[in-house]
């Protein structure tokens, strides 16, 4: 029997809710991950964490048992430090809001890293790291302020970890763009530079995209074409999926990794909704409602989605009933 896997010719990963949360790997992603290497597919993590160095997070992937090395980690801290090469000319000052990684990757693409808006920055790049702290958010408002141009390797509002969620660098970004009314230029997903950038990186022409997050991996990979999957282990939610916006619909949901070795079937189109092996879900007038199967099983939730994907009524018109989310 075929498997999902089985019509790329490599698969994308992100790494926190996908691979780990926190330092401790997802159940199940290891071997799964492993397994797609032994089958000849090229693998690639990509990443909108920029504090680390690609050697540091292929060391952890490493402690975890994952077979990689930092050629496949696609990150975007390398993609943000290769969008200012066309806009500020090398060896120009650059303010780096964030880790050592994204300090890393300015400093080896040529350009002089500095802490204050008083070294007259050409550009301020901002990325995430636990340490960020108000005052470098200030000196990047200061020099923004004073016509450096402002880029950001990503705009996650949150991050998952053993704990829970915490907020991501989106909230960080957030601050700043309070204080100098503008937005930012983006490297990382949903942006198409992280895209393109792991496409060359690996060398690579039909991946499959798989993420946790429909804002950002969901999105990012339907919005430069590549199909994706979206992974229940991490941040998405059942009523988040059920819900999604056009542009945030996967190809694909899975329960986790191993079902990417499994013949992935779609939902079969019934008179009032979808059906898939045991599973049933229909529109009965505004109501969306389990018929048949478990209400949490994965297979009723592609059904869900289904249903509330190719309806013509818009969600907020719809009740979903509780069961199919909750």
């Amino acid at each position: 029997m075929a498997g999902l896997v089985d019509s790329y010719d490599s698969l994308l990963f992100d790494l926190d809710g996908v691979v780990y949360l926190g330092s401790k790997a997802v159940d199940h992603a290891v071997e799964s991950i492993n397994r797609v290497k032994a089958l000849g597919l090229k693998i690639g993590f990509v990443t909108n964490n920029s504090s680390r160095r690609p050697e540091v997070i292929a060391d952890q992937l490493v402690s975890l048992g994952i077979d990689t090395d930092p050629s496949e980690i696609v990150g975007s801290a390398k993609a943000g430090a290769k969008m200012l090469i066309d806009r500020i000319p090398r060896g120009s000052k650059v303010l780096v809001v964030g880790g050592e990684g994204l300090t890393f990757e300015v400093q080896a693409l040529g350009f002089e890293v500095v802490s204050s808006a008083s070294d007259t920055p050409a550009a301020v790049i901002q990325g995430f790291s636990p340490d960020v702290g108000w005052r470098q958010l200030a000196e990047a408002a200061y020099a923004i302020q004073r016509g450096a141009i402002w880029l950001a390797t990503n705009q996650d509002w949150t991050i998952p970890r053993e704990e829970g969620i915490a907020p991501g660098n989106g909230t960080l970004v957030s601050a700043v763009h309070t204080a100098v009314g503008i937005l930012p230029y983006f490297a990382g997903k949903p942006f198409a530079p992280i895209y393109q950038a792991a496409l060359e990186q690996l060398d690579i022409k039909r991946p499959l995209f798989v993420g946790d997050r429909l804002d950002t991996d969901i999105k990012g990979a339907v919005n430069f074409g590549i199909d994706s999957a979206c992974v229940m282990t991490g941040v998405a939610t059942n009523k988040e999926l059920i819900s999604a916006k056009p542009d945030e619909r996967p190809t694909y949901v899975i329960s986790d990794l191993r079902e990417l070795f499994l013949d992935y079937t779609q939902p079969k189109q019934t008179k009032r909704g979808f059906e898939l092996r045991r599973s049933s879900v229909e529109m009965l007038g505004n109501k969306v409602v389990s018929v048949d199967g478990d209400p949490k099983s994965i297979d009723t939730l592609r059904c869900a989605c289904k249903v509330v994907w190719s309806s013509q009524v818009p969600i907020y018109g719809l009740e979903i009933e509780p069961a199919l989310y909750s």
